[in-house]
């Protein structure tokens, strides 16, 4: 992003993607030209790539949602991320510095369903130790992956980055 300005529009976008240039230009002061041509530019220089949609989730179909951190020998990473690929919990799986190697997002309907899923993991050739955080609650979601990194820093420090 070049600037404030460009940050600043990225915000009411994520907030709302349909909102319309003019009443984007009007919240942040700036001329509706103003908008359209920095939102051109970004998405031609790739800092926007798309848009979508985020579907409201049912009530009824409350899911609980783990992060692990997961310590792995080196040599059996490979192994490791095809194990966690064919679990259906498995939602985001970064790779991470620091004390630990992945940083895995799980969910299911029930906390006796992650019980099951921890218990597996932990048990795949390869992990060395594993530590987990169930999520009470999203104080803020712009994005999964930013949502995931605030946790981790949280969690782990400030100092930590998420590859």
């Amino acid at each position: 992003m070049k600037d404030d300005l460009d940050r600043r529009i990225i915000r009411e976008l994520q907030r709302n993607a349909r909102e319309s240039t003019s009443t984007i230009a009007a919240r942040l002061g700036v001329a509706r030209s103003t908008v359209h041509e920095r939102m051109s530019r970004m998405e031609r220089d790739g800092t926007i790539t798309g848009y979508s949609v985020v579907l409201s989730k049912n009530p009824s179909e409350e899911r609980i949602e783990i992060l692990m951190l997961l310590e792995i020998r080196q040599q059996d990473t490979r192994k490791v991320l095809k194990r966690l690929e064919a679990y259906t919990e498995v939602r985001l799986c970064l790779s991470i510095n620091g004390e630990f190697d992945l940083f895995v997002s799980a969910e299911a309907p029930r906390l006796e369903d992650l019980d099951v899923f921890i218990d597996e993991v932990a048990e795949i050739p390869g992990i060395i130790r594993t530590n987990t955080f169930v999520v009470f609650g999203r104080k803020l979601d712009r994005r999964y992956n930013e949502a995931a990194q605030a946790i981790t820093r949280h969690i782990l420090g400030d100092d930590v980055q998420i590859d």
